[in-house]
């Protein structure tokens, strides 16, 4: 396994934690924000940036303020995007320090953290492009409460991720419909079965070797999707 390093990052005075890795010959680097509801070492996170160290690539997990401060409801978008914009900036920092200053910044998250990686990038925030670990398109059973108004101005290449049985995008057809009004920039791949943590009914399977699973998908998208320059 690659080096984890420890590290804190200044969110407007207020620090947050970090892990950070740098495999030799990094092609990208990945940053990956944790879900509402459990922050950056939930065996899920780490274990999809594990998945990705392996395959060569650069991460760094963080926690939002409100995890770090170990509150429970989730900071407000303007403190997210602002934890976003410092952390981005943080992976850039270690890339030109590394000697990679045109190293690819990916923006990736579990679902608050990947819907708050949108919202930073439709603010204005750099980078590469956007994955995202189960897009939270409405509250579940509220279909009609869409969160997507920002998404169809994006143009940086974007990676859906999303269980077939995800209530959080049920009816599937809705995010179906939400990617082709993008338009080409978005890619959705369907996991079939698999709910909104992307666990399969009827089989176990711990929640690092799950997240882990999706690195292949991820990696294999990232390389092909990179704006040239």
């Amino acid at each position: 396994m690659t080096d984890e390093q420890r590290i804190t990052i200044d969110v407007d005075g207020t620090p947050v934690s970090g892990v950070a890795t740098r495999p030799t010959d990094a092609p990208a680097t990945i940053v990956v924000a944790h879900g509402a509801g459990a922050g950056m070492e939930h065996p899920f996170i780490s274990g999809f940036t594990r998945a990705m160290d392996a395959l060569g690539f650069a991460t760094l997990r963080f926690n939002f303020p409100y995890r770090e401060a170990g509150r429970r409801f989730p900071d407000r978008p303007p403190v997210a995007i602002a934890t976003w914009r410092a952390v981005v900036d943080a992976a850039r920092a270690r890339a030109v320090a590394a000697g990679s200053p045109g190293e690819p910044i990916w923006a990736s998250g579990k679902s608050f953290g990947g819907r708050m990686a949108s919202m930073a990038v439709a603010d204005g925030m750099p980078a590469a492009g956007l994955v995202y670990l189960g897009y939270p398109l409405h509250p579940p059973g509220r279909p009609e409460k869409t969160r997507d108004e920002h998404l169809v101005g994006l143009t940086v290449p974007m990676l859906f991720l999303q269980g077939r049985n995800d209530p959080f995008a049920t009816p599937n057809e809705q995010l179906d419909e939400l990617v082709a009004r993008i338009g080409p920039t978005a890619t959705l791949h369907w996991v079939e079965n698999a709910n909104h943590s992307f666990e399969v009914k009827g089989t176990k399977r711990p929640a690092a070797e799950i997240g882990a699973s999706l690195a292949d998908s991820v990696a294999a998208f990232l390389p092909a999707h990179t704006p040239a320059g």
